[in-house]
């Protein structure tokens, strides 16, 4: 009798646990279509190519915020100037001698958690654009092109940001971190998006 109650307190648990995950999952994907990530790559984790990637990516961002002023579709926004884009790197590039090569693109990519100053985002597949400089071997730097919250001095800055992108009051405080747990929750999600691709590469 024992036995059979701690295996129905067990399946209850993992039921639980998978309602749970399922509802984050849902919550990440409705945030994942507000926004767009910026994925800049080093050439390499030496301390000269991670300051090179450092310039890069505030030249990216100034260019990718002219850009995205006014627009009213952010992905095709970026996605008709990424050689201008792809320009406005290759020129801090040249103007710091690296002659790196530089490459743009925008697609879909997964994150893992990810923790900033003033927000957090959950593990998840993301619109991303990509800057890849010469090897693309280094260290990454991840963050959030649209809206503009990767620079954003407060939280209040942050908050007005985000509802101008029309997000909902409940995914600003699930990425403001004042849901309770929420770190436990993102990583949570993390686990079981690494776990469900595990067993579908299995079934592949």
């Amino acid at each position: 009798m024992k036995k059979r109650v701690i295996s129905i307190t067990l399946l209850f648990a993992a039921v639980l646990g998978v309602a749970l995950c399922a509802a984050l999952q849902l919550s990440q994907q409705r945030l994942s279509g507000k926004l767009i990530r910026l994925h800049v790559v080093a050439n390499s984790d030496s301390a000269a190519d991670q300051a090179v990637k450092l310039r890069v990516r505030d030249a990216v961002l100034l260019q990718a915020q002219r850009i995205l002023a006014g627009a009213d579709e952010p992905r095709g926004a970026l996605s008709d100037n990424l050689d201008e884009i792809a320009s406005s790197a290759r020129q801090t590039l040249d103007s710091l001698g690296c002659p790196e090569p530089v490459r743009v693109s925008l697609g879909k990519e997964l994150f893992p958690t990810r923790e900033y100053e003033t927000f957090s985002l959950p593990a998840g597949v993301y619109e991303s654009l990509r800057v890849s400089i010469g090897e693309g071997a280094g260290h990454n730097w991840w963050c959030v092109v649209f809206p503009s919250i990767c620079m954003t001095a407060s939280m209040d800055d942050l908050t007005e940001a985000a509802e101008a992108a029309g997000f909902t009051d409940g995914e600003i405080r699930l990425i403001t971190e004042e849901n309770e747990g929420y770190h436990l929750k993102f990583k949570t999600l993390e686990l079981f998006q690494k776990l469900k691709n595990l067993f579908l590469g299995a079934q592949g």
